[in-house]
């Protein structure tokens, strides 16, 4: 039986685009070379995931008793969120509306079975 944990993020200020470069420096790994991938990368997202992935190892350990030293990291996913819209001022009295977006983060462990 494959054992797994996840965590959820609520919703973060960065696109999914953006998200999904740092996701996939993570995927598929051991969760000490996926923890230092987000600890010392220079995307802001980073920072974000790392704290999530934390959290995830936390609940494979507290909440399924699962074995830290085998986690790898199984899925990374993402989905769009709403949009925070803005309005910028733009010549002759008129208004642009700006869309920025939001994302949701699912960070989901498994054991690897040795």
């Amino acid at each position: 039986m494959n054992k797994t944990a996840y965590a959820k993020s609520s919703l973060i200020r960065t696109s999914i685009y953006k998200a999904n470069l740092v996701a996939g420096l993570i995927r598929g790994k051991k969760i000490d070379f996926a923890s230092e991938q987000l600890q010392f990368s220079k995307k802001k997202v980073a920072k974000e995931m790392y704290k999530l992935l934390q959290s995830a190892i936390a609940n494979a350990y507290n909440n399924h008793n699962l074995e830290i030293d085998r986690l790898v990291v199984d899925r990374v996913e993402l989905s769009k969120g709403p949009y925070i819209k803005r309005f910028a001022a733009r010549a002759r009295g008129r208004g642009t509306r700006i869309m920025k977006p939001l994302t949701r983060f699912t960070i989901v462990l498994s054991e690897k079975s040795n």
